[in-house]
């Protein structure tokens, strides 16, 4: 569940941008929340990177295995499954060695895709630490992702996060403004 959920913000960049702003609003002393929301924003991440989820029972998700299979059927990764009586309770990837190697080789070769290590270091830090129920709960608190009917697609936010960002700025901009004339 917890990859399906960081999956996620990775293919939603505007979900994640608003993501950022809410950390902020809950500690505006968090160094450069805003500003990287500002610069996913202003790259065009949300209209040039998003890759739509389906909404499903129990939030976004996509079938990982046929993506994943290529990967330990290469020797890339491995697959273990936790299990608990008569079923699967969590499956757990690894990255192998070798994949590490190729992920870095790839990185080198095509350098477009440090996006990726980027975006993805992004979201992993967002949620350090966190499980996937309690990132679950968290996207469930956006509106639009909550009231996205079953089987449809997570729609887009951006509209809804630059109007976000633009009113923190002016807030914060107001706010500093006060601060020097009190001064």
């Amino acid at each position: 569940m917890r990859l399906q959920k960081l999956d996620f913000w990775v293919r939603n960049p505007d979900y994640l941008a608003n993501e950022l702003l809410n950390d902020y609003e809950a500690d505006p002393e968090s160094p450069g929340l805003v500003d990287e929301a500002e610069r996913i924003l202003a790259l065009q991440e949300p209209d040039l990177r998003r890759f739509p989820m389906l909404r499903h029972r129990f939030g976004a998700f996509e079938q990982l295995d046929n993506a994943m299979s290529v990967l330990v059927e290469k020797g890339l990764a491995r697959k273990r499954h936790r299990i608990g009586g008569a079923r699967i309770l969590q499956h757990d990837y690894y990255l192998q060695d070798q994949g590490r190697v190729t992920a870095a080789s790839l990185v080198t070769e095509a350098p477009a895709l440090v996006w990726y290590v980027e975006r993805t270091r992004t979201v992993v830090n967002l949620v350090n630490g966190v499980g996937g129920t309690r990132i679950k709960e968290r996207q469930y608190l956006q509106r639009d992702y909550a009231d996205t009917p079953i089987g449809s697609y997570i729609p887009a936010i951006t509209e809804h996060v630059r109007a976000r960002l633009i009113a923190l700025r002016q807030a914060s901009a107001t706010e500093a403004g006060l601060t020097e004339v009190a001064r």
